[in-house]
């Protein structure tokens, strides 16, 4: 069984501006390297972190240093419509990039979108054949009108529908959107990544609060959209639980959908093989 993280950061400079990340100045593809071997994880889906300006070239030299190991997923300016579009139509001849990442929580970008002046680029991402992943609790009707408009379109939802680092609710306060984002699992072009998960629980290993929704979500969006992952920078407990909370502890899931939710399925998803 292949074991893919679908999410980490890597960053050589400044520290992060989300508290709830590790406050150091730098965690190398080395590090993550070393961690991955000794959690059993194979490989990891880079998304280049804002607080650190040259974060995508060093995942791209990350890519090239550790080949097989790391992949991207990598961001644009939604407020410049001609120049991002531009660099969508080769987006993906990038070393190692797979798709894009966009944050709605607040700022101009959640407007944007709630306001619909986003159409150029769902266009885009469908034309180009780019998937798309969102942070965007508390949008998630408005995604499911995009994902419905544009079918063609590889929509997924960050960090099981929640906030992530972004809130310090915990356990079922902070899983108040679930019936919202269980509504999306009728969209056969819409996905969920389980990733940060150990994050948003006041539990110790194994998490039980959490598995339950983690169950929510495996039973409306099944094994092939349902991707694991951690964001490890972010995780109250180390790599390796973040994998067995998964692998051993999560006894309905076995077999074949094990191995889709641990990699498989995200591998498919976005077109790493």
């Amino acid at each position: 069984m292949q074991i893919v993280d679908a999410q980490i950061h890597l960053w050589s400079t400044g520290l992060p501006s989300n508290m709830a990340h590790w406050q150091v100045t730098s965690f190398s593809a080395a590090e993550a390297i070393s961690m991955m071997d000794e959690a059993g994880v194979d490989a990891a889906v880079i998304h280049p972190p804002s607080w650190d300006p040259g974060s995508t070239e060093l995942a791209i030299n990350a890519v090239q240093d550790y080949p097989g190991r790391f992949a991207i997923i990598g961001s644009i300016d939604l407020g410049q419509p001609q120049e991002s579009t531009a660099a969508m139509e080769r987006w993906r001849e990038q070393p190692g990039m797979l798709g894009l990442r966009c944050m709605f929580l607040d700022s101009e970008n959640r407007r944007r979108l709630h306001d619909g002046g986003l159409g150029w680029f769902w266009d885009a991402a469908e034309r180009f054949d780019i998937p798309v992943t969102t942070l965007a609790t508390g949008s998630f009707e408005i995604l499911g009108e995009i994902a419905t408009v544009h079918p063609g379109l590889r929509l997924s939802i960050d960090h099981l529908g929640g906030k992530g680092g972004n809130t310090s609710l915990k356990d079922d306060a902070a899983m108040t959107h679930m019936p919202d984002l269980l509504k999306l699992a009728r969209l056969p072009n819409v996905a969920v990544k389980a990733t940060g998960i150990p994050g948003y629980s006041s539990e110790s290993y194994p998490f039980p609060i959490m598995s339950s929704y983690v169950r929510q979500v495996f039973d409306a969006f099944g094994p092939d959209r349902m991707f694991w992952g951690t964001d490890i920078s972010k995780m109250p407990c180390t790599w390796r639980q973040c994998v067995t909370m998964f692998t051993e502890e999560m006894p309905w899931l076995s077999g074949d959908d094990l191995s889709r939710v641990m990699g498989g399925a995200v591998r498919d998803w976005w077109g790493w093989h």
